[in-house]
């Protein structure tokens, strides 16, 4: 079992095969379809790398869902969904896609989504790097979203990101995100939005 996974019984002792879907064409090159596709004959989904910056469209039983976070297979009821420590997770976006999904009627569980407690968190400040250093480069822009999943995987080469498990004691959490929080200027436009979602973060996720 991998370090930082809770594994249910059932499948503890199972062998099992793997089928990897790799993106060859920098995105958009239709891996949401193959894995819902796929999904049927499979029992556990797991999503290894990426941010809410990626867009997966899936048609399923004629309704249209699309997921940034949440591996397809979260559509499929009794199929087991990981979340891998590959992944950077903005736990905003992650409770709001929860919350998109129940209320169209699809289960979200702890025992059909499990989320590596080692995935390291897309964090407010890094929003506001994102889009900060993407208007600095003006019309050598390179595209990205703003979504801070660049700064993201920086902090998690540099080892200096925020991870899942740190959220498990929020006194610590929170003083960690305000300090990592402070190198955002206050004149800044995004400073306001910065400690919006610095709150939201620490009272809900």
């Amino acid at each position: 079992i991998p370090r930082g996974f809770y594994c249910p019984p059932s499948i503890r002792s199972i062998n099992m095969s793997n089928t990897i879907i790799v993106g060859a064409q920098w995105g958009d090159e239709g891996k949401g379809k193959i894995v819902d596709f796929l999904t049927e004959t499979t029992d556990v989904v797991v999503r290894a790398q990426g941010g809410n910056n990626a867009g997966h469209t899936v048609i399923n039983d004629g309704e249209t869902y699309i997921l940034h976070l949440i591996p397809s297979g979260i559509l499929w009821p009794e199929k087991i969904c990981v979340i891998g420590n590959g992944v950077v997770l903005d736990p905003v976006a992650l409770l709001e896609e929860i919350d998109g999904l129940e209320k169209r009627g699809i289960e979200v569980r702890p025992d059909n989504l499990l989320i590596s407690s080692t995935a390291h968190l897309v964090l407010p400040y890094h929003r506001f790097l994102d889009a900060n250093r993407e208007s600095s480069l003006g019309e050598q822009k390179i595209g990205t979203t703003k979504r801070g999943i660049g700064p993201a995987y920086s902090d998690k080469i540099e080892r200096s990101g925020m991870r899942v498990h740190e959220r498990y004691d929020p006194v610590t959490f929170a003083g960690k995100l305000s300090s990592r929080s402070a190198d955002c200027p206050r004149s800044s436009s995004f400073s306001s939005d910065v400690a919006r979602r610095n709150s939201l973060v620490s009272e809900t996720w």
